[in-house]
């Protein structure tokens, strides 16, 4: 049997319980506060982030991970003895990092073709951000370690991506005005009224679906707009950041629209949290087939 790895990147929000579980290899994004770079993960934590972004008025930045850093991944992962990595990476249209591990693979193969035949590569793009992709990635872990192929696996990640959907609600504005996700001039409307906005990701879009007065109503909208797309009874995630309160309240509201509870709930780190901010809350799911 092909020794078969899976990886994700830090944007995905796996737990750290579930990367340890499952053996699942996380490539940490490098965070810019000022002029100090984090590794997400590894140097600070979520809880440390969060407390860095309330130490600073500053707005985080992220980087990509280059062509030339996947080269050095491979080789790793080649010399381990790993025969099939498969990579599922961070929304291609929100960073470079997913065409950047495609550009690595020629380049690998140039510079070692010794592992032509020994080594493959995989990569799929997370069409998204946070459990969009990182639910999957750790149903991929799950197949490879009750005895699925490659090609089962690599087949589940391909048909599940483009069904998989997120609604969530922004609470603090001026994170998504000054990282460019939204108009600064919207945000600062949306703060003199209260306004939340609840935002869909799906098919690697970031769009604006609804949009709410007051903190209550957004909750109420981030349900019924998931109970109207997602597919029936099927599994779904909470997303959540800093806050608990608001992901208990999701999860109360959740459940009594469905009837049953959640299988996880995501935490953003850093990558997520920069954009969006300390306080979010949200669902992800299967979008119901047309």
């Amino acid at each position: 049997m092909n020794k078969i790895q899976i990886m994700t990147d830090s944007a995905s929000d796996i737990s750290i319980g579930d990367e340890k579980q499952y053996n699942i290899q996380v490539i940490p994004f490098p965070i810019l506060f000022g002029d100090k770079t984090y590794l997400s993960r590894v140097e600070v934590s979520n809880k440390e982030f969060f407390e860095l972004m309330a130490q600073n008025d500053e707005i985080p930045k992220t980087s990509q991970i280059t062509p030339f850093q996947f080269v050095e991944i491979y080789l790793e992962q080649a010399k381990q003895g790993v025969q099939d990595l498969i990579l599922v990476l961070i929304n291609s249209k929100g960073s470079a990092t997913y065409d950047n591990s495609v550009k690595a693979i020629d380049m690998f193969y140039d510079e070692y073709p010794e592992y032509k035949d020994k080594f493959s590569i995989h990569s799929i793009d997370g069409m998204g951000y946070c459990s969009l992709y990182g639910a999957p990635v750790v149903q991929a872990a799950k197949m490879r370690d009750a005895g699925a192929t490659v090609k089962e696996i690599v087949d589940y990640l391909t048909d599940i991506m483009p069904r998989r959907e997120v609604f969530f609600g922004i609470y603090e504005l001026k994170y998504a005005a000054k990282s460019g996700r939204i108009p600064s001039a919207a945000a600062f409307v949306g703060r003199v009224v209260n306004l939340k906005p609840v935002m869909r990701i799906f098919d690697r879009e970031i769009k604006t679906a609804a949009k709410c007065i007051g903190e209550k109503n957004l909750l109420k909208k981030i349900v019924e707009l998931t109970k109207e797309e997602m597919e029936p009874n099927s599994p779904y995630e909470l997303i959540y950041a800093k806050d608990t309160q608001c992901l208990e309240e999701l999860r109360e509201m959740m459940v009594q629209a469905l009837g049953y509870e959640p299988v996880a709930a995501y935490q953003t780190g850093a990558a997520v949290a920069s954009n969006a901010g300390p306080k979010v809350a949200g669902v992800s799911f299967n979008k119901k087939k047309d």
